[in-house]
């Protein structure tokens, strides 16, 4: 699947990576840090994490001007969906992937 043909496309690859990131710092960075005393992980995959954070924000409400999407109906589920945990992957899968499937 290539994700970087259209700005929705764009917008899932950012949710997937967001998501992904948010996994190793719940599961791998943070026991690293915490148990073992071992920050590297953290310091390194958290401003990434923090970066995608934005840029998923960002893409969300360009991709929701451009849809013309109702912020009411469906832009603010998928900015809920970057503060509630893994979220991203739900949304990629109920909003994302159907309106990218349908673009094409």
């Amino acid at each position: 699947m290539n994700f970087l043909n259209s700005n929705i496309g764009r917008l899932r690859l950012l949710a997937i990576l967001e998501g992904l990131t948010l996994l190793i710092l719940v599961f791998i960075a943070v026991p690293l840090r915490r148990i073992f005393d071992y920050p590297m992980v953290s310091q390194v995959v958290g401003p990434i994490h923090g970066v995608l954070f934005l840029l998923f924000v960002f893409n969300t409400l360009s991709v929701g001007v451009e849809q013309g999407w109702k912020f009411s109906q469906t832009t603010w589920k998928v900015l809920l969906a970057c503060f509630v945990p893994f979220g991203t992957f739900y949304i990629d899968r109920r909003i994302l992937k159907p309106i990218h499937q349908e673009e094409r």
